[in-house]
C-alpha cells in the first residue's frame, strides 16, 4: 500500500500502478542532482527486500509529479509506503492469499499496451529500455503480481467498510471552506460499439497468405525470417514472432491447444483465434510451461462492412430515440465493447473509476463530438479504431455535463462520498498494519533511524 504524503497516497498508487515509474526513472536520474550510494538492502520485511534503489525512484518520481522540494520526510513517508507495502506482502503468504496466472497475464498486456501507448508504438518501447517486448514482461511480471496481491489484500482488509449520510456529511464539514476543490467540467458518456465484422471471403484470403507461408517454412525457409516479414503481431515480429515461456491457460485456448500438440521444432497448420490465424512453431518445453513463435495474420477489414455496422448502429439509435429501447439495454444487447457493455454501455474515468470524466480527460475525436450534443443526446454512427487495431463503429450518449464549480454536497455528493469511503478504509488499513506489525519480522537500515514516520505501531 503506497501512502505517501497523507491522502496523496490514491495519487503515488496510480502513477505505480501505472508503471508511470518505470517510465520516468531515467529521466528523473538524469536531470535531478542528487547523490546515490551503492545500491543495496535498505529495509527487510520478512523473505521481502527493499533496496536504496527502490526509495530513490520512488522519491524522485514523487518530487517530478508534485513538484516539492526535496526533503528528508517524504523520503521517510515514502520509505514507509515500502515497507508497508512489503508486510502485505508478507501476510499475503501467510494467509495464502494469491491471484490466478491468467489474471497476471491479462494485466501484464494491460500495462504493455498501455506503455506502448504512451511512448509511441513497440520499438520505440524496446529502444526505451533496450530489451524486447518479452524480456520486458519477464522483467515487469513479478512486479504487476505483487500488485495485483496487495490490492487483494486490502479488499480483504477493507472490503466491506461502508459509510453513511452522516458520516459523509461530517468528512465534507471537515473541510475548510478555503480548501474545498474546484472542478472543471465534466460529462458522464455511454458508448455502444459495433466492430466491422470480417466476410468469409476477407478470412480465407488471410489463412491463404498463411497457408503460402507455410509451405515456403517447410520447404525450408526460416520460420523466424519470415515472420520478422509477415507477421502482423506487433510485439513479437521483430523478435522473429518469439512469445517467450507461457504456462498453460495464459494464452487463448486455440492457440494453446495447437502448440501443445507439436513436437520442438514443429510447425502448426493455421489456426484461428479472436486475434486472427496464427502459423505456430513450439520452440521448447520446459516443465509446465513452453515457448513457441507465431506468425499473425489478420484479415483485413473492407469499407462495406464499416458501412454495414454503421447501419446497424444507427437502426439501434433511431429505437432509442423513439423510446423502444434504453441506452443501456441497448448496450447490453447489441455493443461489442465488453468493457462497458454490462455498465450501461457508461464509459469510466481512467483516474478515479468513476463514471464523471473531466474535459480534459475526453478522447479529442470524441470532445468535438459531444460538443455538438444537448444532454440526453445520442450521436450519429462514428467510425473509429479501437487500441487493438480493430475497425469500428460507435454512437456516443451524452447522459450529463457539469460546469465548473466549487465542491458542494448538493452536486458533488457520489465524489465527496467516495472521498470519505476512502478515507474510512484507509483507517481500516492503518488500523491492520498496527495490529499486524509484530507478526512479521522487519528490519530497517540505521541510517533511517530517524525516520519517526516508521514507527508504524505508534
Amino acid at each position: 500500500m503506497l501512502r505517501p504524503l497523507n491522502q496523496k497516497n490514491a495519487f503515488y498508487k496510480l502513477v505505480w500502478v501505472a508503471f508511470g515509474l518505470l517510465l520516468t526513472t531515467a529521466n528523473a536520474f538524469a536531470q535531478a542532482p542528487v547523490q546515490r550510494k551503492v545500491d543495496g538492502i535498505i529495509a527487510k520485511v520478512d523473505n521481502y527486500v527493499i533496496l536504496r534503489s527502490d526509495l530513490e525512484f520512488g522519491y524522485l518520481q514523487y518530487l517530478a509529479q508534485s513538484k516539492q522540494q526535496p526533503n528528508e520526510e517524504l523520503k521517510c513517508q515514502i520509505l514507509k509506503s515500502l515497507v508497508q507495502d512489503k508486510l502485505l506482502l508478507a501476510r499475503a503468504a501467510i494467509d495464502s492469499i494469491t491471484v490466478e496466472e491468467p489474471m497476471v497475464t491479462d494485466q501484464l498486456n494491460r500495462r504493455i499496451e498501455y506503455l506502448t501507448a504512451q511512448v509511441g508504438g513497440v520499438e520505440k518501447l524496446e529502444q526505451y529500455y533496450n530489451k524486447s517486448i518479452n524480456q520486458l514482461k519477464t522483467d515487469l511480471r513479478r512486479t504487476v503480481q505483487d500488485q495485483m496481491v496487495m490490492e487483494r489484500m486490502q479488499q480483504e482488509i477493507s472490503g466491506k467498510v461502508a459509510v453513511t449520510p452522516k458520516e459523509i456529511q461530517q468528512y465534507f464539514n471537515t473541510i475548510p471552506k478555503d480548501s474545498l476543490p474546484y472542478f472543471s467540467s465534466e460529462v458522464e458518456l455511454g458508448q455502444i460499439v459495433k466492430f466491422a465484422e470480417v466476410s468469409k471471403q476477407q478470412k480465407e484470403e488471410a489463412r491463404k497468405q498463411l497457408e503460402d507461408i507455410r509451405k515456403r517454412i517447410l520447404a525450408g525457409e526460416d520460420f523466424a525470417t519470415l515472420a520478422k516479414q509477415y507477421s502482423q503481431d506487433p510485439g513479437s515480429a521483430a523478435a522473429g514472432g518469439e512469445l517467450g515461456f507461457f504456462k498453460k491457460k495464459e494464452l487463448v485456448p486455440e492457440y494453446e491447444a495447437a502448440a501443445l500438440r507439436l513436437e520442438p521444432g514443429g510447425i502448426s497448420n493455421v489456426v484461428e483465434s479472436q486475434f486472427g490465424f496464427h502459423l505456430i512453431q513450439l520452440i521448447e518445453r520446459k516443465g509446465q510451461e513452453f515457448n513457441t513463435r507465431h506468425i499473425l495474420i489478420k484479415p483485413a477489414t473492407a469499407t462495406v462492412d464499416v458501412a454495414e455496422a454503421a447501419t446497424a448502429l444507427d437502426s439501434i439509435r433511431t429505437l432509442i430515440q423513439n423510446d423502444s429501447l434504453t441506452f443501456a439495454k441497448a448496450a447490453k444487447d447489441f455493443s461489442n465493447d465488453k468493457s462497458t457493455k454490462d455498465n450501461g454501455g457508461m464509459l469510466t474515468s481512467q483516474a478515479n473509476g468513476s463514471t464523471y470524466i473531466s474535459m480534459d480527460q475526453v478522447d479529442p475525436s470524441v470532445f468535438f463530438v459531444i460538443d455538438t450534443l444537448q444532454v440526453g443526446g445520442i450521436s450519429k454512427p462514428i467510425p473509429f479504431r479501437t487500441e487493438d487495431g480493430k475497425e469500428a463503429v460507435r454512437i456516443i450518449y451524452l447522459k450529463s455535463k457539469s460546469t465548473p464549480h466549487l465542491a458542494s454536497l448538493k452536486d458533488d455528493y457520489q465524489k465527496i462520498a467516495a472521498a470519505a469511503l476512502n478515507q474510512k478504509k484507509g483507517k481500516a488499513v492503518d488500523d491492520w498494519f498496527r495490529k499486524n506489525i509484530d507478526t512479521v519480522f522487519i528490519e530497517i537500515d540505521p541510517e533511517f533511524q530517524n525516520c519517526q514516520v516508521l514507527q508504524l505501531n505508534q
